[in-house]
């Protein structure tokens, strides 16, 4: 059973930059779609943003399109968020998922069923 680990996040100034991580082991990630949620108190699970097993085709919530970029790199079994432009509404809670009984990219978090713990990216205005 694959299990994730997110890294990378922090306190940000508005406009600034920030690369999320989020790394597997017991299982390759290069099987799967990975995804990117974030979350506030009180609030649903977002859609971020997701990949492709190979890498090859991306998906990414309109609020983010142009700003943030997901990509994989196989090789070291790790999914990146780089995210550009931040402001204050990316606060969040990011937390990357799979769905380990298939490859489709689904909007709604309730269909992956394997989540990391989360990294804290907050955004100071």
């Amino acid at each position: 059973q694959v299990q994730l680990v997110e890294s990378g996040g922090g306190l940000v100034q508005a406009g600034g930059s920030l690369r999320i991580s989020c790394g597997a082991s017991g299982r390759t990630l290069m099987d799967y779609t990975v995804a990117w949620f974030r979350q506030t108190p009180g609030k649903e699970r977002m859609f971020v943003a997701a990949i492709s097993a190979d890498g090859g085709s991306t998906t990414y919530a309109n609020s983010v399109k142009g700003r943030f970029t997901i990509s994989r790199d196989n090789a070291r079994n790790t999914v990146y968020l780089q995210m550009n432009s931040l402001k204050s509404d990316d606060t969040a809670v990011y937390r990357c998922a799979l769905d380990s009984r298939g490859n489709l990219v689904y909007y709604d978090a309730t269909y992956y069923d394997t989540w990391g713990q989360g990294t804290q990216v907050t955004v100071s205005s």
